[in-house]
């Protein structure tokens, strides 16, 4: 890959380098790994897991935990891989060449614990304008979000957990893909504003799991006071607070 940057994310505690144009890991893959709630000892799979921006951040807060990424794109998979080591993470997170349009078990991988993903907003080509060729599959799901959803329910156990996050008005389409292998829904909803609508809505299922479903409260990124973030959405994301489930 050419033209990368090296940022600092978590409030520094990660460097992430990562291309210069096209997808970059943001304020999604942040609220994603603070949404990981993953115990010590347990295994933890992203699928399309990029640069790492997620993965590293999920496993700097989880320094119990073990996490494999999965990731289609051979250069995006090995600088993931190079920014392990540059974390000093390569013990407890490894980086997998797999896609998740086949079959989980192909991969040789045992069954997880928890997993996590911030799946491509569209299906369809026709719904955007773009984007960009090198940002198509971060943005497009070649086989629509049930690819996602069916390798993420075949990757945990029964009664581990996944967590994913996307846009808000994919939220009905989430739980019906969930539902037949999924259940013990909740759902948080992520605002921009407190008088907007939810743009985004964190998703957590249990696979078998028969809880009621709960809606949990919102999340508002920023205020109306000048400040970038508000007050809680600034400690979730320089790693000072957890995004709970509770």
């Amino acid at each position: 890959m050419d033209d990368i940057t090296e940022d600092a994310v978590l409030d520094g505690r990660v460097r992430l380098r990562q291309p210069a144009r096209g997808y970059r890991a943001g304020a999604d893959a942040a609220l994603l790994a603070a949404a990981c709630d993953a115990a010590d000892g347990q295994r933890v799979i992203e699928a399309g897991c990029g640069a790492g921006g997620a993965l590293l951040a999920a496993a700097a807060r989880r320094p119990g935990a073990r996490f494999t990424g999965i990731e289609r794109d051979p250069k995006a998979a090995a600088l993931a891989r190079e920014n392990a080591t540059l974390n000093g993470l390569e013990a407890r997170v490894e980086v997998v060449e797999g896609d998740v349009v086949h079959r989980f078990s192909g991969l040789g991988l045992e069954h997880f614990d928890a997993a996590l993903a911030n799946p491509p907003f569209f299906d369809d080509p026709a719904s955007l304008r773009g984007p960009a060729a090198e940002r198509r599959d971060a943005w497009l799901a070649d086989d629509g979000l049930a690819a996602w959803t069916g390798f993420l329910t075949k990757a945990v156990r029964e009664g581990g957990s996944i967590t994913l996050i996307h846009r808000a008005d994919r939220l009905g389409d989430l739980l019906s893909l969930l539902g037949d292998k999924a259940g013990s829904f909740q759902v948080r909803p992520v605002h921009p504003f407190a008088d907007e609508p939810a743009k985004r809505v964190l998703v957590r299922a249990i696979k078998t799991g028969k809880a009621p479903l709960q809606l949990l409260p919102a999340l508002v990124l920023h205020d109306r006071d000048g400040g970038k973030h508000t007050a809680e959405a600034e400690a979730i994301l320089r790693g000072q607070a957890e995004l709970g489930w509770t």
